[in-house]
């Protein structure tokens, strides 16, 4: 893990506090490759680190930024609470 770099255990556990106190909703958001790759270098994270994180296969990642498949349901509703959490700057 990187310097100056919370872990996502982190944002995972605050995510049970904030999902009870705010509605999220993953079509807000189109997680593309750029996006989901500009999040993980935000966190300073490798693809293996995020997808151990996020608990999912290094190959998704790579997928996901290579734009062969994009997240969707609970995993795209993880990487905006994730985003939100860790402030990376998105636009919708």
């Amino acid at each position: 893990m990187h310097n100056n770099v919370v872990p996502l255990t982190a944002y995972t556990e605050s995510c049970k506090m904030s999902t009870m106190n705010r509605q999220y909703d993953a079509r807000k958001i189109s997680w593309d490759s750029k996006r989901i790759q500009d999040l993980r270098r935000h966190l300073g994270l490798t693809q293996r680190e995020l997808a151990d994180q996020l608990g999912t296969r290094q190959q998704t990642i790579s997928e996901w930024e290579t734009g062969m498949y994009q997240p969707r349901g609970a995993s795209a509703t993880l990487l905006s609470i994730v985003a939100e959490q860790s402030k990376f700057k998105y636009t919708a």
